[in-house]
C-alpha cells in the first residue's frame, strides 16, 4: 500500500503472446515506464500507440536501406580490422590481463557513434598502454543499474531522492550529466562539419531519422540527442553485453569452442586471411557460430526483463486477471531457463539444439526465444546485430585464444542490462595458425 510498486509477473510464452502480440492495443509503456526512464525522453522506446507507430515505421524503412547495411558492416569491420585486433595482439605480446567486457563495450560504443553521428570516439585504441578513462563510457552502466532499482523503489522515495540529490538519484543524475556532455559535443561536431570533411559512404542514423521524421518539422536538439542515447544501449550495450556472455561460454567449453574454429577455417579463409568476413552470404555460412549466439542469447539475453502496462483490465491466456494501468513484466531470462521450453538439457549451452538434420538454424518463436523482444515491439536491429556479432567472434576465435583468469569471478550484475557485475578478466595468447 502507497508503495505504487504492485506488478504482475509472468514466464509463460502464452500470456507474452498475447501481451505483446494478440492484444497489443492493450499494453503499452503506461507513465510508470516514461518515470523510470526518463532519461531517454521523447524516443521510440518510450512512445507510446500512435506515435511510436510513426517512429517504428521511420526507423524501419532506415534499417531496411541497402546503404545502411553496408555502412553499419564496413564500420564494424574497420574496427575490428585497424583496432581490436591489434590491441588484442598487443595485450598478448605483453602477456597483461585484459577486462574483456570493457573492450567489447569500447568497441560497440565506437562503432555505434560512428553510425549514429559520424564521429568515432576511440574509446578502443590498438595499443594496449593507450587506453583512457571515459566519464561517458562509464554512464551507461550507471544509469543502467539506477533504472533497475527504480523499478522496486517508491516513486515518493525515488522522488524525494532526486530532490535531496542523494543516493541512487545523485548517481544517476552525475552520470546522465556526463553522457549529455558527450551526446551534445558529437551533435555540435557534426553541425559544424562541411559536406567535404565527411567520408564518402558516411551515413548518420539520427540524420536521416530526422529527415524521414514525420511531420514535426525541425527536430530539436533534445530529440536528437534522446534518439543518440537510445541507439547507444540499444546499439552497444546489448551487443557488448552478448559478446561477454559468448566468450565466457566458449571459453567454458572447449568441445564448442574447437567446433566455431573449424567451422571458419572451412567457410571463410578462402576468401579472408583473418577470419573477418564481413559479407552477409559469407557469414551465413557460420550456422555453428549463429547457433553458439542463440544460447548466449538465451542463457544470457542483454535485457532480462521487460515490461508493459495495460490501458484496459485484461484475462491472460493462464487466467490470470490484470487490473486496469497495471505494470505486467515478464522475464526473458526465466524463459531462457523453462524446461517446458526448452527440455531436459535447458541449462546446457548447446548450439546444436538450434540447427536441423540439414544444417540450417531452426526457428524458435520470438514468444519463446524472446532476446530480441516479440510481436510489433521486437528488435529492428537483429539481423545487424548477429552480423555484427559474427564478424567480432569470428575474427578474434580464429586469431587468439582466449583464458579466463583464474579464480575471476563471473556473475550478473543488478541492472537493466544484463551486464557482469566484475567484467570478464582473461588471458589473450595467439592461437599458431
Amino acid at each position: 500500500m502507497f508503495t505504487n510498486t504492485s506488478f504482475v509477473g509472468t514466464s509463460d510464452p502464452k500470456n507474452i503472446d498475447h501481451i505483446t502480440n494478440t492484444n497489443f492495443g492493450n499494453y503499452g509503456r503506461g507513465t510508470n515506464f516514461k518515470e523510470i526512464f526518463d532519461v531517454l525522453g521523447v524516443s521510440i522506446l518510450n512512445s507510446d500507440f500512435h506515435e511510436w507507430k510513426q517512429e517504428r515505421i521511420v526507423n524501419q524503412l532506415i534499417f531496411k536501406r541497402k546503404s545502411f547495411k553496408k555502412f553499419s558492416h564496413q564500420s564494424v569491420q574497420k574496427k575490428v580490422e585497424n583496432c581490436l585486433l591489434p590491441f588484442l595482439n598487443d595485450v598478448s605480446e605483453a602477456g597483461a590481463q585484459v577486462d574483456l567486457q570493457d573492450v567489447f563495450s569500447r568497441l560497440t560504443f565506437d562503432t555505434t557513434c560512428t553510425l549514429s553521428f559520424g564521429f568515432d570516439p576511440n574509446c578502443l585504441s590498438n595499443k594496449f598502454n593507450e587506453l583512457r578513462e571515459f566519464a561517458y563510457l562509464k554512464s551507461l552502466p550507471v544509469m543502467e543499474e539506477v533504472a533497475f532499482y527504480r523499478h522496486f523503489i517508491p516513486s515518493y522515495l525515488r522522488k524525494l531522492q532526486k530532490w535531496l540529490n542523494v543516493g541512487q538519484e545523485k548517481k544517476f543524475k552525475v552520470a546522465q550529466e556526463d553522457m549529455d556532455r558527450f551526446l551534445y559535443e558529437c551533435m555540435s561536431t557534426y553541425s559544424s562539419r562541411s559536406s567535404e570533411e565527411m567520408d564518402e559512404c558516411y551515413f548518420d542514423l539520427v540524420k536521416e531519422l530526422t529527415k524521414e521524421g514525420y511531420g514535426r518539422g525541425e527536430m530539436s536538439e533534445k530529440y536528437v540527442r534522446d534518439t543518440g542515447l537510445t541507439l547507444l544501449l540499444a546499439g552497444s550495450a546489448t551487443i557488448s553485453t552478448t559478446l561477454s556472455w559468448f566468450f565466457w561460454l566458449v571459453s567454458t567449453n572447449p568441445v564448442v569452442q574447437a567446433k566455431i574454429i573449424q567451422e571458419i577455417k572451412e567457410n571463410c579463409l578462402t576468401q579472408y586471411e583473418n577470419g573477418i568476413a564481413s559479407r552477409e552470404d559469407d557469414l551465413d555460412k557460420l550456422v555453428y557460430l549463429h547457433g553458439a549466439l542463440c544460447e548466449a542469447l538465451r542463457l544470457h539475453p542483454p535485457i532480462p526483463f521487460e515490461h508493459m502496462c495495460s490501458v484496459k483490465s485484461d484475462i491472460l491466456p493462464s487466467g490470470d486477471h490484470v487490473s486496469q494501468n497495471t505494470m505486467v513484466m515478464y522475464s526473458m531470462h526465466a524463459m531462457g531457463r523453462m524446461e517446458e521450453i526448452w527440455g531436459e538439457d535447458y541449462n546446457e549451452f548447446k548450439p546444436e539444439r538450434w540447427i536441423s538434420d540439414k544444417g540450417d538454424i531452426i526457428h524458435v518463436p520470438s514468444y519463446k526465444f524472446i532476446a530480441f523482444n516479440t510481436g510489433p515491439r521486437s528488435c529492428l536491429g537483429k539481423d545487424i546485430s548477429f552480423v555484427q556479432m559474427k564478424m567480432v567472434a569470428a575474427a578474434i576465435l580464429w586469431k587468439f585464444h582466449i583464458q579466463l583468469v583464474e579464480g575471476h569471478p563471473v556473475m550478473p550484475r543488478i541492472s537493466v542490462i544484463h551486464r557482469m557485475k566484475h567484467g570478464l578478466k582473461v588471458q589473450v595468447t595467439k592461437r599458431g595458425i
